[in-house]
């Protein structure tokens, strides 16, 4: 099968890791050429899409169209021609709408009782202050006190969202959906960095039965009321024994999708592309552990390596596949021979979660050995306490 992926940068090099896993034919698309996927395809082109005219003909050859970007206008473009061509579109254009908006995933939540923060006013200090149609950790703005609140409002708050802050462990679900039919497929756990950025994914994530049961089950709620045809990325966080939805995202996430991969053997991607190429759903099929995974990223410069969010790869320039490296069983990186200044993002994986973990240990000590590597830093979220950066660091 020969897929088109648009947009090259993180959600692109998930979906063209997955599509080369799945054994297709990939024609990467973006606007810019210095982009983190670009040299991980069979066939790279710059090209801008919203040029229908020139963007149609481009689509005889192709069997199925994977979106990875948030461009608005592209994504419309997309849909459009895709229609046009008559080639499928691995994208729900409704569902998006609504989980491309915070402030309408969150009436959605409320709407039909999924658990999720409580909105200010009704909480107390500290809240969380977020960009209603921003993705990730972009503009997330933790608040302690009504005078942090005061000088942040006087910035401007236009569309943004204000809830109560809970701590606790941070997990992610992918479901997917196609026709009416929606499966739910494999819980991870998230380390964020003291940005809220994704710096690590834990590819088997150990949660109580009864838990996880009741994830899947909203999962399962929300992919019903959206009448998902494609694929929802659902982040929740364990507080005080509960899990609470801080937000979905109806398109192909980046980091958990290959960090499942890994720990199953199912590849979303592939399932949900053949669906869509061949016009019916998935046989069904079961969903189980086979190796603990951690998939995290790091910066290597000078006399220092640290483990960072994910946004460190994004402007890093095109990254490379190694297989075998220092032990990771792979990485993606712009590292090569002779660069003292480098990023990557390690997939270790394990009989189970401790072997995995045994094995970052040998990965990142071989790494510190051979660039004779001192310092080693990974941040956790500023104490609310001391306002200090917690961190772990080695001599």
């Amino acid at each position: 099968m020969r897929v088109a992926i648009v947009g090259g940068k993180l959600q692109g090099v998930e979906a063209v890791y997955l599509a080369k896993k799945a054994g297709w034919e990939v024609v990467l698309v973006d606007i810019n050429d210095w982009v983190p996927a670009a040299e991980l395809c069979d066939e790279f082109c710059v090209f801008d899409v919203t040029k229908v005219v020139n963007w149609i003909p481009f689509l005889r050859d192709i069997d199925l169209i994977i979106p990875a970007l948030e461009n608005q206008e592209a994504l419309d473009s997309l849909v459009r021609s895709s229609q046009y061509a008559g080639v499928p579109m691995l994208f729900d254009k409704n569902a998006y709408e609504i989980s491309s908006s915070k402030i309408s995933s969150n009436e959605m939540f409320a709407r039909t009782g999924v658990p999720a923060p409580t909105p200010w006013p009704e909480c107390g200090f500290p809240i969380i202050v977020k960009p209603s149609g921003a993705s990730g950790s972009e503009g997330v703005h933790k608040v302690r006190s009504a005078a942090e609140f005061q000088d942040l409002f006087e910035m401007g708050l236009t569309d943004s969202v204000i809830e109560e802050y809970l701590e606790g462990p941070s997990y992610s679900l992918e479901v997917i959906g196609f026709s009416g039919i929606y499966k739910v497929l494999h819980i991870t756990e998230l380390h964020m960095d003291e940005k809220y950025d994704c710096k690590r994914v834990i590819g088997s994530a150990i949660l109580p039965a009864q838990l996880r049961e009741e994830f899947e089950q909203i999962g399962i709620n929300l992919a019903r009321n959206l009448k998902l045809n494609g694929i929802m990325d659902i982040e929740t966080i364990l507080h005080q024994g509960k899990l609470k939805v801080l937000e979905i995202d109806a398109r192909l996430p980046s980091q958990t999708p290959v960090s499942v991969f890994h720990a199953t053997g199912i590849n979303m991607l592939e399932i949900l592309g053949q669906a869509f190429v061949e016009g019916k759903p998935w046989q069904e099929f079961e969903v189980s552990d086979k190796r603990g995974v951690i998939y995290e990223h790091i910066h290597v410069w000078n006399d220092c390596l640290e483990v960072c969010g994910e946004h460190i790869m994004t402007d890093s320039g095109p990254l490379h596949l190694y297989p075998d490296f220092f032990g990771a069983d792979e990485a993606l990186s712009n590292y090569i021979p002779g660069k003292i200044d480098w990023v990557a993002t390690l997939i270790i994986s394990g009989k189970n979660l401790q072997a995995a973990w045994k094995q970052r240990e040998v990965v990142i000590q071989a790494i510190r050995n051979e660039w004779g590597i001192r310092k080693y830093y990974d941040r956790c979220e500023m104490d609310e306490e001391t306002t200090d950066i917690k961190y772990a660091s080695g001599s």
